[in-house]
């Protein structure tokens, strides 16, 4: 899969542009604030439905202006063709469309586009609490498993029952029990995807971790859940009476978390600024693999601004890594240094387009043909 074109109208600071790819390496190069990251997002919309950052919908509308639209081409195996638009409008609803058909659910979307992106905001998925590393889980195995999205909407449906009868003091067990039973057929399926993909992943990482930093330090995941020990229903049983005093449901797979450790360390307490990076890129190498193995389709691979923070031997070996052979087919890299965009045009063997980014302009500066 690859993304042949795209069109962009007034998304955050990118008032109009039209850019046709490369099918093998783009780069943009910028300042920072000047608009690299927001195409990212936009490819990161196109495919996966929102936005890279948590922000409201409605920030990714230009300023001053009611509406923002986003298209682009994909050429697809066989090369078959697929358009896709998202488009916002001030006050309404978000559009997704597929060659031009709105989608009954947003849901139907996700996995056909794979995509892994790498942001210096994934710091925050090492550091940060433990809804984002769930975010993560869920987004990615979304993608690979279109049985494991419902699996998680219709538990969260039932989750926000069982809080709105907390929330108004309700004391009947049997009512709870209904509602909880419904719970625990959606919990276990999700408990055990995501146990599956923690431990089909966790060989990938240590290696990608391993050859990015050139030592044998061992980085790990470990899956926290409460379902580790026991059943959902019994651990929603034993906390019923402290959930109705706290209003919320205090225990259940909505607060299950990753550990990610370096050695016997954790990556959390202990992790510099460089591991932490050398640990976030490694982790998102290992889930493209899988969602490539998984889907069978490749998935687009975003670099956003991922040498900050890393010495020259590491970003050598990134380059080694993204560049040594087709096993990455489109990526997209930003940076604010031409020189590591220069040394992967060099090391990359696809065609490759340099663009540079002024305020929200792009300006295509070098093309480099495979075939030369």
């Amino acid at each position: 899969m690859r993304l042949q074109s795209i069109d962009i109208l007034n998304f955050k600071n990118i008032a109009d542009a039209s850019l046709t790819m490369s099918p093998g390496l783009n780069c943009f190069l910028g300042l920072n604030g000047m608009g690299k990251s927001n195409l990212l997002e936009a490819i990161h919309l196109l495919c996966l439905a929102r936005g890279m950052s948590s922000i409201p919908e409605s920030q990714l509308i230009r300023h001053g202006e009611s509406l923002m639209s986003v298209k682009g081409t994909f050429i697809m195996e066989g090369d078959r063709e697929e358009k896709i638009s998202a488009g916002l409008i001030k006050g309404k609803g978000k559009s997704l469309k597929r060659n031009g058909k709105e989608y009954e659910r947003i849901s139907q979307h996700i996995g056909r586009f794979p995509l892994v992106c790498v942001t210096p905001a994934d710091a925050m998925l090492v550091i940060g609490p433990g809804d984002g590393r769930r975010r993560l889980m869920d987004m990615v195995i979304s993608q690979a498993d279109k049985g494991y999205l419902a699996h998680l909407i219709r538990y969260n449906k039932a989750l926000e029952s069982r809080n709105r009868m907390l929330r108004a003091g309700v004391r009947d067990n049997l009512l709870y029990e209904s509602v909880e039973n419904g719970m625990q057929e959606a919990a276990q399926a999700i408990h055990s995807a995501r146990r599956q993909w923690i431990d089909e992943i966790a060989p990938s990482l240590e290696l990608y971790y391993q050859r990015i930093a050139g030592n044998d330090e061992q980085a790990t995941m470990t899956y926290r859940s409460v379902l580790n020990d026991a059943s959902l229903q019994q651990v929603l049983a034993e906390c019923r009476a402290k959930d109705i005093a706290l209003g919320f449901s205090s225990q259940g797979i909505h607060r299950d978390d990753i550990a990610m450790g370096l050695g016997q360390y954790s990556m959390r307490r202990l992790g510099s600024q460089g591991q932490i990076k050398t640990y976030n890129i490694a982790l998102r190498l290992a889930i493209f693999d899988f969602l490539k193995q998984a889907g069978g389709i490749t998935p687009l691979l975003l670099l956003d601004d991922i040498f900050d923070k890393l010495d020259a031997d590491r970003v050598a070996r990134i380059i080694h890594i993204v560049s040594e052979s087709d096993n990455f087919s489109q990526i997209f890299v930003t940076d604010t240094n031409r020189t590591h965009l220069d040394d992967i045009t060099r090391h990359i063997k696809h065609d490759a387009r340099l663009f540079e980014v002024s305020n929200g302009h792009f300006s295509l500066i070098e093309h480099l043909d495979a075939t030369t």
